[in-house]
């Protein structure tokens, strides 16, 4: 997949771009679809959810 094909989503201004334009560690994905990429915001939160789970069941 090119690069132009992927979608990211910008963590610090909370855009949605298509093509690796920002630092790497304002981005994340890629992802194949612009919906994808706004999704982030609640896939970021859910992943985060579950690995303080996990650490709580694990301390």
């Amino acid at each position: 997949m090119a690069d132009d094909d992927q979608w990211w989503y910008n963590t610090r201004t909370g855009e949605v771009e298509q093509g690796a334009q920002s630092p790497w560690s304002d981005r994340a994905g890629p992802y194949g679809s612009r919906e994808e990429a706004e999704g982030a915001p609640a896939r970021i939160a859910e992943n985060s959810r579950r690995m303080a789970e996990e650490d709580a069941e694990n301390a």
